[in-house]
């Protein structure tokens, strides 16, 4: 049985997969300047991203993300890697993943559509374009897209 859809009133639950402190903090203002009301969490390797989706260790109280932002160049297990998992897990796939990265290597793009990301974004090198485009992702996503349930398996 599913649980029923988050209200409207409830923040967007947002797992931030991001090593560089300057890119999270630029993403902590993105959306602290959006108009979406969400909790911003943040975890800084693959390794820890993983152990917050499972609920594991210090993370045994965490939320389920209706997004992540999933950088690709991470330390320790890379954001590809991350990705691969978290699509072979049946009560995790169904969590859009949205890639945002620097690189804008062709072979990552497509590697991470075959990975199944929902989406892949490259950041700006400027940080008011970085800005902007993380309010417009912002606003897609939740404003536009209809997001999935969570499915308890």
């Amino acid at each position: 049985m599913s649980k029923p859809e988050r209200s409207r009133s409830e923040p967007a639950q947002i797992l931030l997969v991001e090593d560089n402190p300057g890119d999270v903090r630029l993403t902590k203002e993105a959306f602290k300047q959006g108009r979406i009301e969400n909790d911003l969490h943040v975890v800084s390797d693959g390794i820890e991203a993983l152990a917050f989706l499972s609920q594991e260790g210090e993370y045994a109280d965490a939320p389920r993300p209706d997004l992540i932002l999933l950088d690709l160049n991470l330390p320790g297990k890379g954001g590809e890697e991350v990705l691969e998992e978290l699509k072979e897990d049946p009560v995790l796939r169904s969590i859009p993943v949205i890639v945002l990265t620097s690189s804008r290597a062709e072979e990552d793009v497509v590697k991470s559509y075959e990975l199944h990301a929902n989406a892949y974004l490259t950041k700006p090198v400027d940080p008011d374009e970085f800005i902007q485009t993380v309010r417009a992702f912002e606003k897609f996503w939740f404003s536009v897209v209809r997001l999935p349930p969570e499915v308890d398996n």
